[in-house]
């Protein structure tokens, strides 16, 4: 999978966008920017494959340099795994 430069950095804002929006809703996580993006990218992990296992179709997708990347989905994998976190770690 090759990205130009500015192919790399509107897919390191989108992370950071989709895992911020995770975070609100789930109750939100310490830390910044980079937190963001590492909650977006494991969202779309997650998401993605929790919507492939029950099979439900993808829902709004955007492409960066031609790849495509689930909106939906990655938001609800990201909320998922901050609230699977805060379960874990115990905090409020």
């Amino acid at each position: 999978m090759h990205f130009s430069l500015l192919g790399l950095l509107v897919m390191l804002l989108v992370a950071a966008v989709r895992g911020a929006v995770g975070r609100a809703i789930a109750g939100g996580t310490r830390g910044g920017c980079l937190v963001s993006i590492a909650v977006g990218f494991v969202g779309a992990l997650l998401g993605t494959w929790i919507a492939h296992k029950v099979k439900l179709p993808e829902l709004f997708v955007v492409s960066i340099d031609g790849h495509p990347f689930p909106v939906v989905w990655s938001i609800i994998g990201a909320t998922l795994f901050v609230a699977v976190v805060h379960l874990i770690s115990g905090r409020d």
